[in-house]
């Protein structure tokens, strides 16, 4: 439900980091940053129209006024979509989806040591679905309603002449969600009501000393309470069932501290650690430790880092019906090593990375007891190419390849919809100053899969595919850019997960101006 409108970036960190994150960060941490505004306002529209009846149109408004700035955006998009049970296998009924979002960054800096922010986003949608995937799964009423809501006030304080920053993170979020499955002509005697409701609160304080130029010391409390509830009562041939799971809440507290040190001119070093205590689980402690090395003279950097990182039960998992309060948290240890190359005075990089991952105490849901039970170990390792090439100017060449081989430690096979072999090709050129053109080339090796049209499911393999896209933009002037771009160029027929759609060739265009 995360769309693209008002985002300034998006950071990607791999691996175990739950010394700064806390739970959750089991594999790795996604930071995506909402615009900033400054300087005069401005207000940006895109529309946008394509295949399946799709369309797309939203705004924002950006700027700054003195020691204000803010940003403020809103957008819908609707599509009738493909249906969600594979076209392929007698599906017919499409499914559609909508979308409306509104999001918003303000902050205020009254003093050069003090100012704060807030951050806010509201989404909600309706999606329809089908009953699963695989032959006669289509339903014409099963529609699914999400609604979320995320508030977040930093304030920040700089004390020392700029050495010791604080910064106090508030932040709470809500999500409901409701399906809805009634009765119709194809299913008279199934019936499907369940909703999901959710609150998170968080405190972060968090301190960065700045200690030497070559030293930074950051350490924090941060405290988070977890509440949910939910209910589902189904109708079938098989009579009546009904689950409800009362609300329940659970609260985490964490410490953690870290130190990142610089010494001479080449080396980086990370140290940190981090302790929670959970309610019903204990304590947890996880570490991390990265170093990184840049030799001046042939530019080449070492790097390399070994982490842990946890992931708590859900409410869900711990006091549902289902569940078991003395479930231990989800585990994994991972470590990497590379190597980063500059080559053609710059215009090429070349890198390499080996890494690893143990996962230990997943929760799964054992069907012999009907409970959730810590029964699942996994292992992923391998190594991953990337090459960046700007031969001139106007033009820009990406390359990435990755070998992963993963395993569940119980069965010895490897897990379900990971690829061994990805990779990809991404090419842009810039022409006449004002116009672009992208080609991207995706490939997605075999993958293994559960077939859920047979009882018990039977694992099956899903084949590998090459997709190929391409996006043009022209800036008409200042003021006015138009765009569009082809997705699956050569029409290819795929599978992501079995039994589902996914779309063949697509077409979308649109104009984005500036006021």
């Amino acid at each position: 439900h995360l769309t693209d409108d008002n985002i300034e970036r998006i950071e990607i960190v791999r691996g175990p980091q739950s010394v700064l994150y806390g739970s959750d960060a089991l594999g790795g941490v996604i930071n995506i940053i909402t615009k900033r505004g400054s300087g005069t306002p401005r207000v940006r529209v895109r529309t946008e129209g394509g295949s399946f009846g799709s369309y797309r149109v939203g705004g924002s408004v950006t700027g700054s006024s003195g020691n204000v700035h803010y940003t403020l955006g809103a957008s819908h998009y609707g599509t009738d979509g493909i249906s969600a049970a594979d076209v392929d296998l007698g599906n017919l009924e499409k499914d559609g989806y909508r979308n409306t979002t509104v999001s918003s960054r303000v902050g205020y800096a009254p003093h050069a040591a003090f100012d704060v922010e807030a951050h806010g986003r509201y989404t909600t949608t309706r999606s329809d679905i089908d009953n699963g995937g695989g032959a006669q799964q289509d339903d014409p009423n099963n529609i699914t309603e999400h609604e979320q809501w995320l508030v977040q006030v930093t304030p920040r304080l700089t004390l020392g002449g700029g050495r010791w920053e604080q910064k106090l993170g508030v932040a709470i979020s809500e999500v409901s969600r409701k399906n809805d499955n009634g009765f119709d002509a194809e299913h008279p005697q199934d019936l499907i009501a369940s909703s999901f409701d959710s609150r998170i609160i968080d405190l972060d304080w968090q301190h960065n000393v700045y200690a030497h130029r070559n030293n930074t010391v950051t350490f924090g409390l941060d405290a988070e309470e977890d509440r949910g509830e939910s209910t589902f009562h189904s109708e079938s041939a098989f009579g009546p069932f009904s689950s409800v799971f009362e609300q329940q809440s659970v609260r985490t507290w964490g410490f953690y501290a870290q130190d990142r040190v610089t010494l001479g001119e080449g080396f980086v070093g990370t140290a940190g650690l981090r302790a929670d205590a959970h309610e019903e689980f204990g304590s947890h402690v996880t570490y991390r430790f990265a170093g990184a090395h840049r030799f001046a003279r042939a530019g080449t950097k070492l790097r390399a880092t070994v982490g842990s990182g946890f992931k708590a039960p859900s409410l869900f998992q711990l006091y549902s019906s289902f569940g078991d309060s003395g479930l231990d948290p989800e585990e994994s240890v991972g470590w990497d090593v590379g190597v980063d190359q500059p080559l053609w005075r710059n215009r090429a990089m070349l890198g390499v990375t080996f890494f690893q991952n143990d996962f230990d105490n997943l929760i799964d849901f054992d069907g012999g007891t009907n409970q959730y039970n810590n029964i699942a170990k996994a292992k992923t390792q391998g190594i991953e190419f990337a090459a960046r090439v700007r031969p001139r100017a106007d033009v820009a060449l990406q390359l990435s390849y990755t070998f992963t081989d993963s395993e569940d430690a119980q069965s010895k096979e490897r897990l379900l919809r990971r690829a061994t072999h990805k990779g990809g090709v991404q090419g842009s050129y810039r022409f006449v100053e004002r116009g672009s053109v992208s080609l991207a080339l995706l490939y997605v090796g075999t993958r293994d899969d559960n077939d859920f049209s047979t009882f018990p499911a039977a694992r099956v393999r899903l084949d590998d595919y090459f997709l190929v896209n391409l996006g043009a933009s022209y800036d008409v002037n200042p003021r006015l850019q138009i765009f569009g771009r082809i997705e699956n160029v050569l029409d290819h027929d795929y599978e992501e997960a079995r039994g589902f759609g996914v779309p063949g060739i697509a077409a979308y265009a649109g104009f984005r101006p500036t006021f």
